[in-house]
């Protein structure tokens, strides 16, 4: 059996202390935002706290870097986790390093295809929905014509413009706003077309997997048709075979029966033959059978 690899085994060792370090993110990032009156040492420690997490991603990062076998395809593989790594911490875009951190435990995971493409799109849907809210509401909440003010608000923004209604009754304002807009609206329409691709995909593979079950039924039956064919063959040569060795046995038998008979006719003229004596011919004559 073939050991794992030191970036594997590092990989697999990481996973749930990566997990934990992306909630940890979360809290920090949401906490000043929605409790933006809380005091100045709380503020801090999430700073703190978000700069610790991103110091690990890098860690992490440069880890599994060093211990690729092949290191320029491991960058050109995993672009999104440099990506994640090299944005700097400022608001919003250090949401995009979360969501690159909570993909990169997704990839870890050993699950099937399926479970981990619902699992991403789940994972994504969720994500993108608070921390988009939380991104729109940090941005437009001092905006002076902003109308997006609470978290409600936020949410429920969010959730119109991923699923691509956008009622209108609420709408950025500002520039890094209506960019924030065009992300998740971007966003909801590819994870529409990942939820449609993948339902498609699960009734193709469904059809398919029937269709080879009818194949193979038919592919059985099919050969249970051509044994039956020969069976018939080899049934009627053998039939043959023995109506041809009855006959020839009736005809021996027949043929036994008739010389049997005509030793018995020969028997009573044979016997007063040798009883008739020598100087008789004439007797001799009559009493044979006439030819």
């Amino acid at each position: 059996m073939k050991e794992p690899s030191r970036q594997l085994l590092w990989e697999r060792r990481s996973q749930t202390p990566l997990l934990l370090l992306a909630v940890a993110f979360a809290v920090a990032y949401a906490v000043p935002i929605v409790a933006p009156d809380a005091s100045a040492g709380v503020h801090r420690a999430c700073t703190h706290v978000e700069w610790l997490v991103w110091g690990a991603f890098a860690v992490d990062y440069l880890v599994r870097l060093v211990l690729s076998a092949d290191r320029k395809h491991f960058v050109r593989t995993h672009w999104l986790d440099l990506a994640a790594v090299v944005l700097p911490l400022v608001q919003p875009l250090r949401l995009l390093r979360l969501v690159a951190t909570l993909m990169l435990v997704g990839r870890r995971a050993r699950m099937a295809p399926q479970i981990q493409l619902t699992t991403y799109v789940a994972g994504a849907v969720v994500g993108l929905l608070m921390f988009g809210s939380l991104a729109v509401l940090s941005v437009e909440r001092d905006a002076p014509e902003g109308n997006i003010k609470n978290l409600g608000d936020a949410v429920w923004w969010s959730f119109t413009t991923m699923t691509t209604v956008g009622y209108g009754d609420h709408s950025p304002t500002t520039g890094l706003g209506r960019v924030l807009a065009v992300g998740l609206m971007l966003s909801g329409i590819a994870l529409l077309g990942v939820v449609t691709a993948n339902i498609a995909a699960w009734f193709i593979s469904r059809f398919e997997r029937d269709d080879r079950a009818d194949m193979l039924q038919l592919a059985a039956i099919r050969e249970l048709q051509a044994e039956v064919r020969a069976l018939r063959g080899e049934v009627a040569r053998l039939g043959g075979t023995a109506a041809t060795a009855t006959a020839a046995v009736t005809d021996a038998a027949h043929a036994a029966h008739a010389a049997h008979a005509a030793r018995a006719a020969d028997v009573p003229n044979a016997a007063a033959a040798a009883a008739a004596p020598p100087n008789a011919p004439a007797q001799r004559e009559a009493t044979s059978p006439t030819p």
